[in-house]
């Protein structure tokens, strides 16, 4: 069973205030496959650096109005 990752984001929200983007337009332009954007649009996974910076490019908004990372979550041990 896969972990569900601690980052959150927008994705969502941001899609459908760009002219309600589809998850295939949105994949389409950071170059990933439709499933990849389903998985980290429903934090089943986090993107690597590189496609985080690719989404939030192509909504034209800076990193963190795309992703958070709380900060009271403790390390794993």
């Amino acid at each position: 069973m896969v972990k569900p990752t601690r980052v959150s984001n927008t994705i969502r929200s941001l899609r459908f205030a760009h002219g309600e983007m589809t998850q295939a337009d949105l994949a389409e332009r950071v170059g990933a496959t439709r499933q990849t954007v389903i998985a980290i649009e429903q934090g089943r996974y986090s993107p690597s650096l590189e496609m985080a910076f690719k989404i939030a490019r192509a909504f034209n908004v800076p990193l963190g109005d795309v992703f958070q990372y709380p900060e009271s979550a403790e390390e794993p041990k």
